[in-house]
């Protein structure tokens, strides 16, 4: 029996404002316009929230099967995610003793000095590694915390995103496909394109504004947006 329910995930980001419209667009770190935003931060800033969001992650990984040994939250949107959800794994575990569980973070900004290993990680990674990220836009802040592991000769098994806008790379190229060329897996808790028709039937954006998400879709989407 599945321990991740996938419409109550996908209720508690509506609730809890995760998902939500602007009337003008802003610039996402990816340099694109959107009239939409997913944003975690109203969850992880607030304790008992947190630890709901934690045990949908930690079922879902469980559902799958995935074999672990080390969460990672890729910086700066999943840092704290990955630490709470490395502890609260390790906390849980028959094994947890001294010396058996890490608790490492990815440096946003490269340390200039010292030993490499320290350079990039506050506490390095091993085993079995899944990298968790908030939110998915091109990627590219997977490639970077990838690359990152490379440096100290790592690689993760797989990568979770919370959420993914389901949006091709700056160069039309779907992450998810790039990650597999890479022989790693990737895993969305939820996908932009069934959380919007659920957030504009309750939130109710304008016309406008809904059309120039169906267009933001067609010009930078992975798959269509079906409203």
């Amino acid at each position: 029996m599945k321990k991740f329910n996938q419409q109550k995930f996908n209720q508690f980001i509506i609730e809890n404002k995760v998902i939500g419209f602007f009337e003008k667009p802003v610039l996402l770190k990816s340099k694109r316009e959107s009239h939409f935003y997913i944003n975690w931060r109203n969850v992880l800033e607030d304790v008992w929230l947190t630890d709901k969001l934690l045990d949908f992650v930690l079922n879902f990984v469980e559902d799958l099967k995935l074999k672990v040994d080390c969460f990672l939250g890729i910086p700066e949107g999943a840092t704290k995610l990955g630490i709470l959800v490395q502890y609260k794994f390790a906390k849980k575990s028959k094994n947890f003793k001294k010396g058996k569980f890490v608790l490492p973070m990815i440096r946003a900004k490269e340390k200039e000095h010292g030993m490499e290993k320290d350079r990039y990680f506050l506490g390095v990674p091993r085993g079995k590694i899944i990298l968790l990220e908030d939110v998915t836009t091109t990627g590219s802040s997977i490639f970077e915390a990838i690359e990152k592991l490379k440096k100290v000769n790592l690689k993760p098994e797989a990568v979770i995103s919370l959420t993914n806008r389901m949006e091709k790379t700056l160069d039309l190229k779907n992450p998810k496909e790039i990650l597999e060329k890479e022989k790693i897996k990737f895993f969305e808790m939820s996908k932009a394109t069934e959380l919007l028709p659920i957030a504009i039937k309750k939130l109710k954006p304008k016309k406008e504004i809904v059309q120039k998400i169906v267009e933001e879709f067609e010009r930078f989407g992975v798959e269509k947006l079906k409203i």
